[in-house]
């Protein structure tokens, strides 16, 4: 059976596929599984569907680390407070949050630090809650950054299954750049 290994630590013959999901999902339809293992193997039905949850709950357990490493503002004021105290390497917005908090924050960010941040924006308040062991989180951000470059790895490989940004946001939120390349935020 295929399974997927998104930390890359199970035992055994491994494939690799790119992290999008026509790769994923073209790859178990055509058989390619079975080539690479040399070995009739199964693939479950949804396996694109399956590697997006993992990577899912991936970039969510890395953000509950960084929550009890201290790495990590979460709540209104407290990004409010971490933004006007030096650049977040990423800010994260729960999908379901309201549109005016947001602007408010990206404002400030845009205000202070003469660009937009980088900008997350594909989880719900309540799995960002259980994450970092609240009822629900709407607004957060990373502050260190080595932790910021690991999740931004694993939240690159989420985006070839699902919009990292909703597309409602502004263009200019969008278009921002995910290499972090080691430069201080505001640099």
């Amino acid at each position: 059976m295929v399974t997927p290994d998104v930390a890359a630590k199970l035992p055994g013959r491994g494939a690799w596929v790119s992290a999008r999901r026509e790769s994923v999902a073209q790859a178990a339809k055509k058989g390619a599984f079975a080539r690479a293992f040399k070995a009739p193997v199964k693939a479950p039905d949804d396996l694109a569907g399956l590697t997006e949850a993992l990577l899912a709950r991936r970039c969510l357990d890395l953000l509950g680390m960084a929550n009890r490493a201290g790495a990590l503002a979460a709540g209104a004021t407290k990004v409010e407070q971490a933004i006007r105290a030096r650049a977040p390497f990423v800010l994260i917005e729960a999908e379901d949050g309201a549109q005016e908090g947001r602007e408010k924050l990206m404002s400030l960010h845009i205000g202070l630090w003469g660009r937009p941040p980088r900008a997350v924006g594909c989880f719900q308040s309540g799995e960002l809650g259980v994450a970092l062991g609240r009822e629900r989180v709407i607004h957060a951000c990373l502050l260190q950054e080595r932790l910021a470059l690991v999740w931004a790895a694993e939240i690159s490989r989420l985006a070839g299954f699902r919009a990292i940004v909703p597309d409602s946001w502004p263009s200019s939120w969008r278009s921002v750049s995910w290499d972090l390349g080691g430069a201080e935020p505001g640099e």
